[in-house]
């Protein structure tokens, strides 16, 4: 079941330190101009269902496995589009806005881009 849905819109100029450390930062185009500085800026529609452990994340053609939820991330996808994609394959979150898949390589993003979460 399709979850969520969202295409990408921008890059933010310093969103790429967060990519860098297998990090993807997620905000809606209603955030403030100085998040979206940082951010991976998307288009979305409404979140039909939470997002578990388990759950599928297809950012283009490329597949991640949600391990960890944070107990806020949820709430933050519903209300403000955004989301936390860290690539580092832990069963617990570190912070409580995280969604940790797998621990890989980043995939490439851009603008275009498709991200689907799915379960």
């Amino acid at each position: 079941m399709e979850k969520y849905r969202a295409e990408v819109v921008s890059l933010g100029e310093f969103a790429s330190e967060f990519i860098a450390e297998q990090i993807m930062v997620f905000f809606g185009t209603n955030a403030p101009d100085e998040l979206k500085e940082h951010s991976i800026v998307h288009k979305h529609g409404d979140l039909a269902a939470p997002v578990v452990a388990g759950d599928t994340i297809r950012i283009g053609t490329d597949s991640f496995t949600v391990h960890a939820i944070g107990k806020v991330a949820n709430e933050n996808l519903k209300n403000l589009g955004h989301f936390v994609l860290k690539f580092n394959g832990l069963a617990e979150p570190e912070m409580d806005g995280d969604i940790c898949v797998d621990n890989t390589t980043l995939p490439p993003i851009g603008p275009g881009t498709v991200v689907i979460i799915e379960g």
